[in-house]
């Protein structure tokens, strides 16, 4: 029950954010995102600030246990403990399917590898980012504790 309790007591507002919908809006222990300067690690009354958020994986702590969301390019803020984290795409690893996700990274893959004249090479390229983004965290890969 003390445990609970403290871990209540050190929880902020995690809301992801696409066009589209809300993806996650929770009380949460702690968030590690990735921007070009460099992974976040993000707790209960960290300072304000805004950053831009990269293709990967987001991942955060809601009592005890780790959940993983692939997300797009995109920028949050943090204010007042609340962590809000807008981008084009989102989904939570548990509701990624894990065959048709490796299926479009097999995908974008043999187009980088052709490298056929007129080819958009920076899409096939985000193509890739995204959907090895969304194997690892529906496989949670690479991403312990």
């Amino acid at each position: 029950m003390a445990q609970e309790e403290r871990s209540k007591h050190n929880e902020f507002t995690l809301e992801i954010i696409t066009p589209e919908r809300v993806v996650v809006e929770d009380e949460v222990e702690s968030v590690v995102l990735s921007s070009p300067e460099g992974y976040f690690g993000i707790l209960r009354n960290h300072a304000p600030f805004i950053g831009g958020l990269n293709i990967g994986v987001l991942k955060y702590r809601k009592d005890g246990k780790l959940h993983w969301v692939a997300s797009d390019n995109g920028v949050f803020e943090m204010s007042g403990n609340k962590l809000r984290v807008m981008t084009d795409a989102a989904e939570r690893g548990e509701d990624i399917n894990v065959l048709r996700a490796k299926q479009a990274y097999e995908r974008a893959r043999q187009r980088l590898d052709e490298r056929r004249a007129g080819m958009d090479y920076l899409r096939a390229e985000l193509a890739l980012k995204r959907s090895l983004a969304r194997i690892k965290a529906a496989t949670g890969e690479g991403q312990s504790s």
